[in-house]
C-alpha cells in the first residue's frame, strides 16, 4: 500500500480531519497501524538482504517520505480564532456532528445529526493540523529507521519541536476546548478523541532515538510535555468524564493514556490502565463478540471497527505490562479473539453488515484489523481481503514493513 492508502485524514471515526495543504499530506482512509518494534527489527534485517518481498514497499516508503520533506512545520498558533482562554497555545475544535438549529434565528444552540459532518469543522485548523503532524512524524521516522538517512530524522524532529516543544509555538498540554458545541459548551470530554494521533507520534519518536537530530534534551522535554498532558487527562473534569465513557471513547482514552504512561515510564499506572481496559472489554462486548453501543450508531460498522482498533492498540502496548490483553478471557467469557472472530466476516467482505450504516463502508478502514488478524489469529481470508483492497498496490503496501 502506498502511504496515501495508509492514513485517514477525512472525518471518520468521530474525527473529521481534512488536509491543509493537500500537497503536504500522503493520506488515506484508515487509522495508522500501531508499530510492532520487534517486527520492525526483523523486517530491517530482511531488507539488508534485499528481500524482494519487501523492497517495493521500502522504495515506496522513501518516495512518500521524500515528499513530506516539503511539509512545513505547523502549530496551534496558526489558527485564526482564539480559544475561550484567549491563549492560542490552547488546542480548539468543534464537535463534528453538531449543526446550527434552523428553527432558531441565530442557529443556537447547535443540534446533533449523528454521522453527518458539519463542514464548519474545517475552519478550526488545529483539528486539521495535529493529525498531519503526528502522521508525518511517524512516516518520516519510519523512513529514517529503515534507511538511516538523517534527512528524515531531521525533519521529523523539527515537526515535533514546533508542535510540542518550542515555547513560541507549542501546544499547551490540555484539550480543554476540544469538540465544542456552539451555544452549549466550550469543550467536551468527547474532544479527547482528537488527540489519539499522539499514539503514533510517540511511536515515531521512539524510532528517532539513534538520530543526532533528536537530542536527550528533546527526549526529556517531550516526556515532560506528555507527563503534563497525562496528568491533565487524569485530573481534569473533561478527562475524568472521558475515562468513564462506556463506548469507544473510553477505550481510546485508555489507548492514549497507556501509550503516554509507558512513554513517561509510569509502569504502575500502565498496569492499572490495562486492567481497566480488560474490564471495559467485559462490560462493552456482547456474547457474540460485538459492541452494542457501537451498533446503535448510524455508521455502526465504522464504529465497530473503530473500537476494536482501540482495543488492539491497548493489547499491543499491554505486552509491556503485567497483564497481556491478548490472552485475557474475562469473567463473562469475553476476549479479543472472540471480537476478531465476530468482525472478521464483515471486514473481509464475506458477509453483508446487517446494522445501520448510512455511508458506504470504506474497507481501507479495516486494514489495521486485517493485518493484526493475519499475524495474531492466522485469518485464512484476510490476506485475500487486503489484496482486494489494495489492488495493484499490494506489493508496495506500507503494512508489509510493519
Amino acid at each position: 500500500m502506498s502511504i496515501k492508502h495508509l492514513f485517514l485524514i477525512v472525518y471518520l471515526f468521530c474525527c473529521l480531519v481534512t488536509v491543509a495543504p493537500a500537497q503536504d499530506s500522503l493520506l488515506s482512509k484508515s487509522d495508522i497501524i500501531k508499530l510492532d518494534f520487534k517486527s520492525l527489527a526483523e523486517k530491517k534485517n530482511r531488507l539488508r538482504s534485499k528481500d524482494p518481498a519487501l523492497v517495493p514497499a521500502y522504495e515506496q516508503l522513501l518516495r512518500d517520505a521524500d515528499k513530506l520533506l516539503n511539509f512545513a512545520p505547523v502549530s496551534v498558533m496558526q489558527k485564526a480564532a482564539f480559544p475561550p482562554s484567549g491563549d492560542k497555545h490552547d488546542y480548539m475544535s468543534i464537535a463534528p456532528y453538531f449543526w446550527p438549529d434552523s428553527s432558531k434565528p441565530n442557529g443556537l444552540p447547535y443540534i446533533n445529526r449523528d454521522g453527518v459532518v458539519n463542514p464548519e469543522v474545517r475552519k478550526y485548523t488545529d483539528k486539521l493540523d495535529m493529525p498531519i503532524v503526528c502522521e508525518n512524524i511517524y512516516l518520516l521516522s519510519l523512513a529514517y529507521y529503515y534507511s538511516n538517512d538523517e534527512k528524515y530524522a531531521k525533519h521529523a524532529s523539527k515537526l515535533a519541536e514546533v508542535w510540542f516543544l518550542d515555547t513560541a509555538t507549542r501546544m499547551n498540554p490540555n484539550l480543554n476546548y476540544g469538540q465544542a458545541v456552539k451555544g452549549v459548551t466550550e469543550g467536551r470530554a468527547e474532544g479527547l478523541i482528537d488527540s489519539r494521533f499522539f499514539i503514533w507520534a510517540i511511536d515515531g519518536i521512539r524510532l528517532l532515538q539513534t538520530s543526532r537530530h533528536w537530542t536527550p534534551r528533546d527526549q526529556t522535554s517531550l516526556r515532560q510535555w506528555f507527563s503534563s498532558f497525562l496528568s491533565w487527562m487524569q485530573t481534569s473534569r473533561i478527562g475524568q468524564k472521558e475515562m468513564n465513557a462506556r463506548n469507544n471513547h473510553g477505550v481510546w482514552y485508555d489507548a492514549q493514556a497507556l501509550a503516554m504512561a509507558l512513554f513517561v515510564d509510569s509502569p504502575e499506572l500502565a498496569n492499572r490502565i490495562v486492567l481497566r481496559a480488560a474490564n471495559r472489554l467485559d462490560q462493552q462486548m456482547d456474547t457474540s463478540g460485538l459492541f452494542p453501543l457501537e451498533l446503535t450508531r448510524t455508521t455502526s460498522l465504522h464504529y465497530s471497527v473503530f473500537i476494536l482498533n482501540a482495543f488492539t492498540i491497548v493489547a499491543q502496548l499491554s505486552e509491556q505490562t503485567r497483564i497481556n490483553l491478548w490472552t485475557v478471557e474475562t469473567p463473562s467469557g469475553k476476549s479479543l479473539k472472540k471480537a476478531f472472530q465476530a468482525i472478521s466476516p464483515y471486514t473481509t467482505g464475506e458477509k453483508e453488515w446487517p446494522w445501520p450504516q448510512i455511508h458506504g463502508f470504506n474497507y481501507f478502514n479495516a486494514v489495521p484489523l486485517l493485518v493484526v488478524d493475519i499475524s495474531r489469529y492466522q485469518c485464512p481470508s484476510c490476506t485475500n481481503a487486503l489484496k482486494n483492497i489494495e489492488g495493484g498496490n499490494y506489493d508496495r503496501s506500507l503494512f508489509l514493513l510493519l
